[in-house]
């Protein structure tokens, strides 16, 4: 996962421009949308839309698009909002575990995007919980590296909840339980450091190393899956180093 989140963040930089955003923008939206139908239209009482807004204009998604979107999920403007979520698991190249979260209107539809990605890009599809076992719903702060560093995110975050910080090169990331974001997340404001997002997500206990080649191999499935308007995040236990990163982006 750490290497993909390195590739990430690469590959925004340099797609900032093209049209990846639109399709960002639009699962952004889709995460504002569904947050606020579930917990209620007001961020103030509602952590999880308060991290989706936040996240949402951290990428630069216009306010009208955000408010528009939290009246949607709310339903304040009379639409309704009728996502589900649908986890779906599988294997890349390598042995590399996948684990596949899709926001849907159309099981159907979802259910198909996601085997064409997968089959054609050297990947298979796995039964359920033969890849969820290895991950554990946690907490996940990204934070800028930049003005900070690893001591002064663990003195902010340790008693909240934290459990790790990780350097990720040009970011961090601390992780805690779930029920502790908004507790860490509260900590680092407190403490003057900002962050770019923070959202429960899944993380692997155990991670597979991966060469120049095979990597290669598992981000061109992972971006086929991301490119799908029905998938809302992938996750993998993919661990790349910096010297393999090094050598893709040569």
């Amino acid at each position: 996962m750490s290497g993909h989140s390195k590739w990430a963040t690469t590959k925004h930089k340099k797609a900032a421009i093209d049209a990846k955003r639109g399709k960002l923008f639009a699962k952004l939206i889709k995460n504002i949308e569904v947050a606020a139908r579930n917990g209620g239209p007001d961020p103030d009482g509602n952590p999880t839309l308060f991290d989706a807004i936040q996240k949402a204009k951290k990428n630069s998604v216009p306010a009208d698009n955000i408010n528009r979107a939290v009246k949607r999920g709310g339903g304040l403007d009379g639409e309704a909002v009728n996502y589900e979520t649908i986890m779906y698991e599988g294997y890349a190249a390598g042995g590399v575990a996948l684990l596949i979260e899709c926001l849907t209107d159309n099981r159907n539809r979802a259910a198909s995007e996601v085997r064409v990605a997968v089959t054609r890009n050297g990947g298979s599809m796995a039964d359920p919980g033969s890849v969820s076992y290895n991950f554990n719903r946690k907490g996940v702060i990204v934070v800028p590296a930049e003005g900070t560093d690893e001591d002064a995110i663990v003195e902010a975050t340790l008693e909240a909840g934290a459990e790790e910080v990780n350097d990720e090169g040009e970011t961090f990331e601390v992780i805690s339980e779930a029920t502790d974001l908004v507790a860490v997340r509260t900590a680092l404001v407190d403490a003057g450091i900002d962050y770019d997002s923070a959202e429960a997500s899944f993380v692997p206990g155990l991670k597979v190393s991966l060469d120049a080649a095979t990597a290669t191999k598992v981000f061109k499935l992972i971006d086929a899956l991301e490119d799908s308007d029905e998938v809302q995040n992938v996750y993998s236990n993919a661990d790349v180093s910096d010297e393999v990163l090094a050598e893709l982006d040569a």
